[in-house]
């Protein structure tokens, strides 16, 4: 069984813990109250057994059985059908971890439905299960629409924790790139995918919430449960604007990284240039003399300046004024 936890209440306090999902669907109409079953990957029989127990909508079936759903709501009925995706940010490997959570919320049950550890719903039932709104109500008393803002809290929540890793990391990246780290474009363009991923599960939130809380005004839902939507709905969006500015930040980053990757380019570019310059201005003045030496070194018979007394002084005086002249014109350029 992947049944996690089931349990019927009235009047806000759990009244029954059946031991299986027959005895949840009795004990909800004995007791006239709601029922919130916590399954995690279930099986196909048991999402039929649900299915046509509670008249759940054969493609909202259809998602949970096959899984791998983006964000979003859907209302089939009397039943409202929810895909979250919670995450957890693993710092160890800089990843951001994605579960999937389906909420099947109808007029006097919950079905929960994990497919990753992540989130802990056991928490949140413990809260609700304790917790009283700010008119001393007990949330439970609420209806299942008080479960699915509990769900939707918890998940929001969950990605706060989510936000501080990528913003670390974000911080970590703009130190290696001004100390000119080679590798950090490939962090950088890895953490950009996690950032992308993570604005896939949080974006469609707001639009979510928005159908949400125009639904809680259509079907009467109380002005309580309507102030944590709008708690809820205002965490989302700090999160959406977080995420979208990280982005932003992680492109901008690629950019000056770019632009001081070519700038040390040039930099190499230009010692390396004068470095060529120095060689070639000290080759060009020790060839001045090599030639001199050469002329002078062919061993011919008749050459003017072999018998002329003043011959040598003569030719180590033109190597010597050669090469000074070399160095003066390189050194007025800059050469040297």
């Amino acid at each position: 069984m992947s049944v996690v936890d089931s349990a019927v209440y009235a009047e806000g306090r759990r009244v029954a813990r059946p031991e299986s999902l027959r005895e949840t669907f009795r004990l909800i109409e004995e007791h006239s109250g709601m029922g919130w079953i916590g399954l995690y990957r279930p099986d196909h029989e048991e999402v039929r057994t649900l299915a046509e127990h509670f008249d759940l909508h054969p493609l909202a079936v259809e998602d949970t059985l096959d899984a791998h759903q983006r964000p979003k709501l859907e209302r089939y009925g009397a039943v409202l059908f929810t895909v979250l995706r919670p995450a957890r940010y693993l710092e160890d490997e800089e990843r951001v971890e994605f579960g999937e959570l389906h909420v099947f919320t109808g007029p006097d049950f919950v079905v929960t439905v994990r497919h990753a550890e992540n989130p802990d719903l056991a928490r949140v039932r413990s809260r609700m299960e304790q917790e009283t709104d700010g008119e001393g109500v007990g949330l439970l008393r609420r209806g299942p629409e008080a479960v699915l803002y509990a769900v939707l809290d918890e998940v929001v929540d969950g990605y706060g924790p989510v936000v501080d890793g990528l913003e670390n990391d974000i911080d970590e990246i703009e130190d290696q790139v001004f100390a000119g780290d080679p590798n950090v474009s490939r962090r950088v363009y890895a953490l950009l995918r996690e950032v992308v991923d993570f604005q896939r599960a949080t974006h469609p939130l707001l639009g979510m919430l928005e159908a949400l809380r125009t639904g809680f005004e259509r079907h009467s839902v109380d002005e309580e449960l309507r102030r944590y939507l709008r708690d809820v709905e205002d965490h989302a969006v700090r999160v959406v604007e977080r995420v979208d500015a990280f982005r932003a930040l992680l492109h901008s980053i690629l950019t000056v990284n770019a632009t001081l990757v070519a700038q040390r380019q040039n930099e190499q570019s230009l010692r390396q240039s004068e470095e060529v310059k120095k060689i070639s201005s000290w080759a060009a003045i020790l060839f001045a003399p090599t030639l001199v030496g050469t002329v002078y070194g062919m061993n011919f018979e008749y050459m003017p300046e072999l018998s002329w007394r003043f011959g040598y002084p003569m030719s180590l005086g033109l190597m010597l004024a050669v090469c000074s002249g070399l160095f003066v014109v390189f050194r007025r350029r800059g050469w040297l």
